[in-house]
């Protein structure tokens, strides 16, 4: 009988301390609380393109607004701030390109 409670109090244990380092240092559920939802994320990478061997441009979202900015170098460089994420295209019937049929091709 005596296993049974310590394998209890263990589980408490080991439960208290996933809870601890998953909330409070920086995990996943940040709520605070051990079963609270997850918050919506503000911040993200949308993009990001290599310019040299040491700097990168890095497209970041905060909060629906882009913001453009160069790193690695010996400044990290906001290029530009509250660009507009782009809205996808749709192609609409007088946009569309017909594949052509027949016709001369040459190749030299």
């Amino acid at each position: 009988m005596w296993w049974i409670l310590g394998f209890l109090i263990l589980g408490v244990i080991g439960f208290g301390v996933y809870w601890y380092f998953g909330s409070f240092l920086g995990g996943e559920n940040s709520s605070g609380s051990p079963f609270g939802g997850r918050r919506e994320k503000r911040l993200g990478v949308v993009e990001q393109a290599s310019v040299d061997g040491r700097r990168k441009l890095v497209l970041i979202r905060r909060d629906e607004v882009e913001h453009l900015i160069m790193t690695g170098g010996p400044v990290d460089v906001v290029i530009e701030t509250g660009v507009k994420p782009r809205q996808p295209r749709e192609l609409s019937s007088s946009a569309r390109v017909e594949p052509r049929v027949g016709g001369d091709v040459t190749f030299e």
